[in-house]
């Protein structure tokens, strides 16, 4: 089951006036494989225009999508992405892009400068890397580019706030959705194993690529669990047994020689 992370109070008042978050906000896995909607165009923190397309750079990207001044789990999001960027090999620019979008149209440029200030304080270089782009958009783009990826959200106008999950999108250089990180529990590990298969073999060492047999993808947790781990519980379970039916023959024989 998609892990939603709400960005809105449950209220008795909403509720009774029909709005249901959980209906409202939701991610469809079915669009894993299909394109983005490369043409959207929206404008960048530094006030420029700019298409979606263009700021992938033929680059794995992880593509957050969010508005800037929610006031509940949009800033944790970010706060949880680049902690864990700031704990893998790969360099943000060089190796990859990150892309934070506003679906709210009432966000200008200046709530992603807002947002902008606020990481730099903690990670100033990734911050200031030249492969971030937070944008802000009118409500066609954002609709256009959320649809494309699955990516429910709706406005309550009760709370003044919008319904919708914390996670982020991994897409391919060639701007296809390739995985979902759900959630405030992924690690460095899930954010590098994402990063080299949405790289398609053109990102990470020989020792990335071969994680990746290791490895398997969970979509229910959108996180990577280990195939070693699972081959060890199992390799460890037919020894147990194996050694159980060994003893339990050799009794078997030498009660028999007793008799």
């Amino acid at each position: 089951m998609t892990l939603l992370l709400l960005c809105t109070l449950l209220s008795q008042q909403g509720l009774a006036q029909g709005f249901d978050p959980f209906a409202a906000a939701g991610i469809d896995s079915s669009r894993v494989g299909s394109p983005l909607a490369l043409d959207s165009r929206f404008t960048d923190q530094q006030g420029r225009s700019v298409r979606l397309g263009d700021l992938l750079k033929g680059q794995p990207t992880l593509l957050v999508p969010l508005y800037f001044r929610c006031p509940n789990v949009c800033g944790a999001a970010l706060t949880t992405l680049f902690s864990q960027l700031a704990n893998q090999p790969y360099r943000l620019g060089r190796d990859f892009q990150v892309i934070a979008f506003s679906f709210d149209p009432r966000e200008d440029p200046s709530a992603a400068r807002e947002e902008l200030a606020k990481l730099s304080q903690h990670w100033p270089t990734l911050a200031n890397a030249a492969g971030l782009h937070l944008l802000t958009g009118d409500a066609a783009a954002s609709h256009a580019l959320a649809d494309s990826i699955g990516f429910g959200y709706r406005f309550d106008p009760g709370q003044q706030q919008y319904a919708h999950s914390s996670a982020v999108a991994v897409v391919t250089a060639d701007g296809r959705l390739s995985r979902w990180l759900y959630g405030l529990g992924y690690q460095a590990s899930d954010l590098r194993l994402a990063l080299t298969e949405a790289g398609q073999g053109k990102l990470g060492a020989i020792k990335e690529q071969l994680l990746l047999l290791c490895y398997h993808y969970d979509p229910q947790s959108g996180t990577y669990s280990s195939r070693i781990i699972l081959l060890l519980q199992v390799a460890g379970t037919a020894t147990v047994l194996l050694l159980g039916l060994f003893i339990a023959v050799t009794v078997r024989r030498e009660r028999r020689g007793m008799g």
